[in-house]
């Protein structure tokens, strides 16, 4: 039996490059989360400066992550064909020159035009960062380079939030914005100056234009939709638009992605269970956890009448809790399943939503909300490395774009429908007067009675996201064991060449999931990982070929002839 020898020790340029790559991708990371957070406690003084309505303080939020929402999955598949540096520079530049136009608008309707163009920077480099770090890095430290990926965004939320509530505080709102623009001028520098050049695939593949719009279409509709349900009523005329761009967008879109030659989404992503399964639960980890740091901010600037700066330090234990747990669950992943991290994870958090529902007040404690907010920030650092790691390694390099727009897509769906879903819940007890009166912070001063509707509207709110958490943990756990790696994929081909036997491939590669023996391991895995390779004498002699979780294999009947020989 011929095995497929392991691969030699890493070329020493190619690993500097990598850990280069890991710098660019960390300034990108930091200004997208940065300009996330920090609108969570700049909102209420920006409401305020504007005479903002309740829909515009609203939207100023909801419009970065609709734009983004629905341009990550397009620059997904631009940075396969075009290539990812092209890309990423692209986006720095814009995100960058938008800031510095947030920094000057004039009124609520601009500020929500220029985080549009926010948002188009953001998915252009959203939707690269994962990718580059998985082209860079070998396999031995790809867990580890994604953990501390991980552990820079959490940094930039910890961040956001404290360096927001003081710029605000010392400098006024539109410094929150520009403080982007030296950083950013900076990554654009040592960005061109690092990342390498590639061959583009324009040539060879088209860009499917068609898929773009309607999945785009289909995403603003269900934003639209939720975003406006609470504030106008669910038979508005808003609502019903989004309703309708969602009903007919995301039917065509799957109904034109099946035929696609070149679609902007690949279908056959989701025929790996595990990895179907692995989007799935981030979506609703995504959900559950995202909304509650502009929560628990507005919470204690609309209820308590804290400052803004004091709002973004009580929210500090989320991001530091995903900031040390990170790292620890990348080096956790050579040794676990992403399905037993991931799930804890979900678990964790879960059990911190629930917590904080039952103690929020205007009087809350503040070492109380801190205990539940780390644990929120541990669950999601626990959940996140592995999922990402599970998901990156499962596909070929040449569609690693489009694998990570759609990871950071359904992330940023979850986003979308945690913030609108959670303001609608929260202010839809609240006349219209006092739901702008609670977005600019200023509703300590109101009624008893109306803070008391208030506060059953948060935990009303913090109950059903706990409770997406807890689906979102079911799905994690029927995810099974072991997501395939990337080198069955990539060698299953010269493997049938050589006429190699699936055990052989799988004994000569790299140990996944322990220091289990890769035979023992075989029988483990799905049959699904062997595509396209020799699969198994199983017991009784009966070999079986590959078959995918929604697809039995095809049992041929034995002809007369063959019965009777």
């Amino acid at each position: 039996m011929t095995a497929v020898p392991e691969d030699g020790p890493e070329d020493a340029a190619q690993t500097r490059y990598a850990w280069r790559v890991l710098t660019v991708s960390a300034v990108g990371a930091i200004l997208c989360g940065v300009n996330t957070s920090t609108m969570d406690v700049a909102l209420p003084v920006v409401s305020r400066h504007f005479n903002a309505s309740a829909t515009q303080a609203s939207w100023t939020l909801l419009s970065f992550m609709l734009a983004n929402t629905a341009l990550i999955l397009i620059f997904g598949r631009v940075a396969d064909l075009v290539g990812r540096r092209k890309l990423y520079l692209m986006g720095l530049g814009t995100l960058t020159l938008a800031s510095l136009l947030c920094g000057l608008a004039p009124n609520a309707n601009w500020l929500i035009g220029f985080r549009v163009l926010q948002a188009v920077g953001a998915a252009a480099l959203l939707c690269n960062i994962t990718a580059l770090i998985t082209d860079a890095f070998p396999r031995r430290l790809l867990s580890t380079a994604l953990g501390i990926n991980v552990s820079i965004a959490a940094a930039a939320q910890v961040l956001g939030p404290v360096l927001g509530g003081a710029l605000v505080a010392g400098f006024g709102w539109r410094s929150v914005f520009w403080f982007n623009v030296p950083i950013g001028a900076a990554g654009l520098l040592w960005a061109r100056y690092s990342l390498r050049r590639e061959a583009s695939r324009l040539d060879r593949e088209r860009f499917d234009l068609l898929g773009g719009v309607l999945s785009a279409m289909a995403l603003g509709g269900l934003v639209l939709a939720l975003s406006e349900g609470g504030a106008l009523g669910w038979s508005s005329r808003p609502v019903l638009i989004g309703l309708v761009l969602l009903v007919i967008g995301a039917p065509l879109f799957l109904r034109v992605e099946r035929r696609r030659s070149f679609a902007m989404l690949d279908l056959a992503l989701f025929a790996e269970r595990a990895r179907s399964l692995a989007y799935l639960s981030l979506f609703l980890m995504a959900l559950a956890r995202f909304a509650v740091v502009m929560l628990v901010a507005l919470y204690l600037q609309a209820a308590s009448g804290k400052s803004a700066f004091h709002a973004g330090m009580q929210v500090i234990p989320v991001a530091l809790g995903m900031a040390i747990t990170s790292p620890i669950a990348g080096r956790l992943t050579r040794r676990y399943s992403a399905r037993l991290l991931s799930s804890t994870g979900m678990g964790v958090t879960a059990a911190g939503l629930f917590a904080l529902s039952m103690i929020i007040a205007p009087g809350i404690d503040s070492v109380a909300v801190s205990a539940c907010l780390l644990a929120v920030g541990v669950g999601t650092g626990l959940f996140m490395t592995p999922n990402t790691s599970s998901i990156m390694e499962s596909v070929a390099a040449n569609q690693r774009g489009m694998a990570n727009g759609m990871r950071q897509g359904a992330q940023n769906a979850g986003y979308v429908t945690s913030t609108a879903l959670s303001l609608a819940i929260v202010t839809m007890g609240l006349p219209l007067l006092e739901k702008k009166a609670a977005y600019a912070g200023t509703l300590s001063a109101l009624s008893p009675h109306l803070l008391g509707t208030f506060t059953n509207g948060y935990r009303s709110a913090l109950l059903v996201l706990g409770a997406a958490c807890l689906v979102g943990m079911v799905a994690s756990i029927a995810r099974g064991p072991r997501v395939f790696p990337t080198e069955v994929a990539e060698k299953k081909r010269s493997a049938r060449a050589d006429g190699l036997t699936a055990r052989a491939l799988l004994d000569g590669m790299p140990r996944v999931g322990g220091n289990t023996p890769a035979p023992v391991q075989l029988q483990a895995m799905p049959r699904a990982w062997l595509g396209g390779v020799r699969a198994p004498v199983q017991p009784g002699g009966v070999r079986r070929g590959p078959r995918t979780w929604w697809r039995p294999p095809v049992r041929r009947k034995r002809s007369l002839a063959s019965r009777r020989g």
